[in-house]
């Protein structure tokens, strides 16, 4: 497609407040996933962490019973 300016590029057609509202609310949502995701991984390894910490205490007491 060849648009006659930029400013003609951005309204699409008229369809321009659509299809750059779509492409904003797909990159917010995308973006949430992200921090979303970064989020869970640093809780499961800290929960990792956690039970690995707790396994060795638990073996070091039967070790010494």
């Amino acid at each position: 497609m060849n648009w006659e300016s930029a400013s003609h590029f951005w309204a699409m057609g008229g369809y321009g407040f659509f299809v750059w509202t779509s492409y904003g609310v797909t990159a917010a949502v995308i973006a949430f996933e992200l921090i979303a995701l970064s989020r869970r991984m640093k809780r499961a390894r800290a929960q990792v962490k956690r039970d690995v910490a707790l396994d060795r205490i638990e073996s070091e007491k039967r070790g010494r019973a």
